[in-house]
């Protein structure tokens, strides 16, 4: 097939690479225009422009996508389908009707369940013991687009948001192109989505990141790996901001919400509203990150010292 292919992060990656090496034929690329990052703050091309540069595809990185003259650039390239993993730009209704067989979506969860920006993160912090990718096909609503094709896999005790986020690219990749396949025989039938049961995911927001130590060690737990990497989940403790990367649940532990009852090699144990958590890798504010053993060689944290409540939002 002639393919329009629209992502972004690093996301995108898996697809276009699997689209390209399935022989498909990519006839243009878009995605978001450089971006000031780093501590320089210089203009930064996306994960999916340098994989275009790469492999010698044509890029095309508007602003907007509501002029009628790219409009008018992408109908000449008669496009059999427009496939679109993470872009981070809304398709206007003008766009969604140009290629021949409309634009799918890669979407990473099990749809209706989790529409919107943060699929991933949303189901771990919900406790889901599943989610997948759905492929779309699009209409002018968000993530409401017939379901085409769809796979699930488990969410892991220990799946952060990254390693999920690395499984469900991959996955991605799989099933577009499947969905590619089954599209050129005419096998891929549409499923309407059930809107009762639809769920939103909205963007994630950083003070959701700081911990409330009167939720339960699973709940605090959730959080931990649902904000790694981004932005982290932290908390206040002698002064000192503190971001968790790696913890445990562990059994109920005599203390107050947010008391450090325990040290030692294996984590810090710290009290919660039901049970507690075991911090296993943590990093001050003005440090890196590190295992507990060598944060404590480091650190004075003792049993006692007491992890400051939430802030009011």
């Amino acid at each position: 097939m002639k393919i329009i292919f629209a992502g972004t992060p690093p996301f995108s990656v898996p697809a276009l690479e699997a689209l390209a090496n399935a022989g498909h034929e990519i006839a243009l690329v878009l995605t978001q225009p450089d971006r000031p990052s780093g501590r320089g703050m210089k203009p930064t091309a996306s994960a999916i422009k340098l994989l275009a540069q790469q492999r010698k595809l044509t890029v095309l990185q508007p602003y907007s996508l509501k002029q009628p003259e790219l409009h008018a650039q992408l109908a000449a390239i008669n496009a059999d389908v427009m496939i679109v993993v993470a872009y981070g730009l809304i398709l206007p209704s003008a766009i969604l009707s140009i290629p021949r067989l409309g634009c799918l979506n890669i979407h990473a969860s099990l749809l209706p369940r989790w529409r919107g920006a943060a699929p991933i993160q949303r189901a771990i912090l919900a406790g889901d013991q599943e989610t997948g990718i759905t492929i779309i096909q699009m209409d002018r609503g968000l993530d409401t687009g017939a379901i085409l094709l769809q796979r699930s896999v488990a969410i892991a005790q220990n799946d952060t948001a990254q390693t999920l986020h690395d499984r469900l690219a991959l996955l991605g990749a799989v099933c577009i192109v499947e969905a590619l396949a089954h599209l050129c025989g005419n096998m891929l039938a549409e499923a309407p989505q059930d809107e009762i049961a639809a769920t939103y995911a909205p963007k994630l927001e950083k003070k959701e990141a700081e911990i409330d130590w009167r939720l339960s060690a699973e709940n605090i737990n959730r959080v931990v790996r649902a904000f790694n990497p981004r932005p982290g989940a932290y908390s206040q403790v002698c002064g000192n901001s503190m971001k968790i990367w790696q913890a445990k649940v562990a059994v109920d532990a005599a203390g107050q919400p947010g008391e450090v009852v325990a040290t030692g090699r294996d984590g810090i144990v710290v009290a919660c509203g039901k049970g507690s958590l075991v911090l296993e890798v943590l990093q001050r504010s003005d440090g890196k990150k590190m295992g507990a053993a060598e944060f404590l060689s480091g650190h004075s944290l003792r049993p006692g010292d007491l992890f400051e409540p939430k802030r009011d939002s």
